[in-house]
């Protein structure tokens, strides 16, 4: 039973009020790609804009001291809603970048050694060698499996990965043979965006620190659904994206801990990042204004913390029990579907709220058709995450995904979409022994 008025929370979302495709009800699932945004993050937003837009932490102004102050307290109350300190988070556009901002550090660091250039204290740690290692899983976003490819092709290190099981899972059997003393760092999601499954954080950092190896957690789809804290989870560094979690788009946050983010040479550098210049050379600040060069993300940081507070209000193990709920009827609901197959664990243990399914013969693309025309907002293809398709045989899957905004009526909606895909094209297997068609 969940514990908020999931009522009233869809009274905060303008756009679910609108109709889509010949004034059908928006029953919007695709919330693992984009969440949708409430009312309090676009007044946050519209508010800074509107009485204290100017740059931050260099005017002498009233403006620029009263957008600096907004800049760092949504610093803090996003900190806050990861346990984290402010000064451990840095803002980046997205978890995209912030995967990136850690591989290149990567990168520079080798380079910058190759050349003797300084770097930062515990720099070292990020210097590669011939027959180093990065491990991954096969169930990653492109987003933390392509930084990787590339950090490879450019300094020789060697990229390992972790299989999946039959049932979605991780395979751990040989995770002594995976992370070895030659790992430099262990890059692996959360929740997965495809299976939903949750993966034993605590294994893989168990056995990194064995070894002497970072680890760095994708987050994108555990934030905004659970309850994160940095410090429980052990990782030393982790990434989300704000677009995910009720925020704005275009804002992300890296969090790491602090002697990490302090050996990290920069990703980005220009203005606004810089400790003293000269024509000759420059130093840089500490984190987290190290990697945030440029103008930053402002009224975008503003609105984050305000999406922070709303899910706070809701309170996270509230959140994370109604999306439970929803993904456990959405599962019950598939299986009593003939010729529909979920892709990822089919039982509610480690599993998050993005369920991905294939219906038998029906192009995947062509359900998500049938259920748009339904009115019901559907993810469809490989979901940034190919390699995972490939490990399961299929070319691609419907995937549905909740947020706080979704309820019963929304799962019913999907399923009787389901069989309307099949009523269509005739593969519903009632109609199959009927002799019925389309």
């Amino acid at each position: 039973m969940t514990s908020f008025d999931v009522a009233a929370v869809q009274r905060d979302f303008p756009i679910l009020r609108r109709s889509v495709r010949d004034g059908k009800r928006l029953v919007y699932l695709d919330s693992g790609a984009t969440s949708q945004t409430p009312t309090q993050v676009l007044d946050a937003e519209r508010a800074f804009v509107e009485t204290s837009n100017a740059a931050v932490h260099r005017g002498a102004h009233q403006l620029a001291e009263e957008a600096t102050e907004a800049y760092e307290t949504a610093r803090g109350t996003i900190a806050d809603f990861v346990g984290a300190q402010a000064n451990d988070l840095v803002f980046t556009r997205n978890a995209t970048e912030g995967i990136n901002l850690v591989a290149y550090a990567f990168l520079n660091a080798t380079l910058k050694a190759a050349n003797a250039a300084v770097l930062p204290p515990g720099g070292e740690r990020f210097i590669l060698s011939p027959g180093d290692e990065v491990v991954i899983t096969e169930m990653e976003h492109h987003a933390n499996l392509v930084p990787w490819q590339e950090l490879a092709a450019k300094t020789g290190v060697k990229l390992k990965w972790f299989g999946l099981t039959d049932a979605g899972r991780l395979d751990l059997s040989n995770i002594n043979e995976l992370i070895t003393e030659r790992t430099k760092i262990v890059s692996f999601v959360h929740q997965s965006n495809i299976l939903g499954t949750i993966n034993p954080v605590s294994d893989l950092v168990q056995r990194a620190k064995q070894v002497g190896a970072l680890t760095l957690l994708d987050a994108c789809q555990s934030v905004p659904h659970m309850p994160v804290d940095v410090q429980s989870l052990g990782v030393d560094l982790l990434t989300w994206s704000g677009h995910k979690m009720l925020g704005p788009t275009g804002i992300g946050c890296l969090w790491g801990r602090s002697e990490v983010l302090a050996a990290m040479p920069p990703f980005i550098s220009g203005g606004s990042m810089i400790a003293t210049v000269t024509m000759a050379e420059s130093t840089f600040a500490a984190p987290p204004q190290r990697f945030e060069a440029g103008v930053p993300m402002l009224s975008q940081a503003v609105g984050l913390a305000a999406a922070a507070d709303y899910l706070s209000d809701l309170g996270m193990a509230a959140v994370a029990e109604h999306e439970a709920d929803l993904t456990a009827q959405t599962l019950a609901g598939l299986a009593q579907i003939p010729g529909v197959r979920v892709i990822g664990p089919t039982d509610m243990s480690d599993r998050g709220g993005a369920v991905s399914f294939v219906v038998d013969g029906i192009h995947p693309h062509d359900v998500g058709q049938i259920l748009d025309s339904h009115g019901v907002a559907v993810r469809v293809g490989h979901h940034c995450a190919w390699p995972t398709c490939r490990r399961y045989g299929v070319p691609a899957t419907t995937r549905a995904s909740f947020s706080v905004y979704n309820d019963e009526s929304d799962v019913a909606a999907l399923m009787e979409g389901i069989r309307s895909a099949q009523r269509f094209f005739g593969t519903s297997p009632a109609l199959a022994q009927s002799g019925s068609s389309r």
